[in-house]
């Protein structure tokens, strides 16, 4: 793949995360390519890696589409990044150097900044930061890789979730009980706060329905035709 697919993916992956790219929503290669000012070949590639990630999927008669996950597949997969990001946890509160550990903590504290600043996109940002810097100190590049591949189809839900009022602060002190723990290597402290700070549950669960409602509710409103002149 070339450097300039892989820039589309990054693209086209910012838009379906941001909601630009609702769930359903089609990927024409020809549109792609006018908007992106390049030629089909490297959007096709493009398309191809994010097919790989989940998050298009191609449909009969329809092409390239962006996926829509039902509440309970979502479920299923925060369940799996819980337990990758505990087991991530746990390597690096072993293994992680203090120049890592300070890595965790320079990215929590961008947190708290976007926490002050009520803007849920710079604290989406620096919330990838701090769960990249633990895959990182656990210092096992196989699992470094799933934690970060499963993140990457969960980055528009992540996102959503962020979205819901007073959810910023609540995550940011879920990240603080966190830090604490690996600071202190409290390791049973430690699993149940990254659990916590995972898993989508009880009033999470319902956020999370109720915002994947409203964005099944525009998809279908931007893919409804428009009425004949006169109707």
């Amino acid at each position: 793949m070339s450097r300039m697919s892989d820039r589309l993916r990054e693209a086209i992956e910012e838009e379906i995360t941001t909601g630009k790219l609702l769930p359903g929503s089609r990927l024409d290669e020809a549109e792609l390519a006018k908007r992106f000012k390049v030629s089909r070949t490297p959007i096709r590639e493009a398309l191809n890696l994010l097919l790989g990630e989940g998050l298009i999927e191609a449909r009969p008669r329809r092409g390239a589409v962006v996926t829509r996950v039902t509440p309970q597949r979502l479920i299923e997969m925060f369940e799996v990044m819980a337990e990758l990001e505990v087991m991530c946890a746990q390597l690096a509160s072993r293994r992680m150097s203090e120049e890592e550990l300070a890595a965790i903590e320079s990215a929590h504290a961008a947190c708290q900044g976007a926490v002050v600043a009520r803007d849920a996109d710079a604290y989406f940002y620096a919330n990838e930061r701090f769960h990249y810097a633990i895959y990182t100190a656990s210092h096992n590049s196989f699992l470094f890789e799933q934690a970060a591949a499963l993140q990457r189809k969960l980055r528009p839900y992540r996102r959503l979730q962020l979205r819901v009022r007073n959810r910023i602060q609540r995550s940011f002190d879920e990240h603080q009980a966190i830090v604490d723990a690996l600071r202190s290597g409290t390791a049973e402290q430690l699993v149940t706060s990254v659990r916590n700070h995972v898993l989508v549950q009880g009033e999470r669960f319902a956020d999370l329905v109720s915002s994947l409602s409203r964005l099944d509710a525009s998809a279908a409103e931007a893919e409804r035709p428009l009425a004949p002149v006169g109707a």
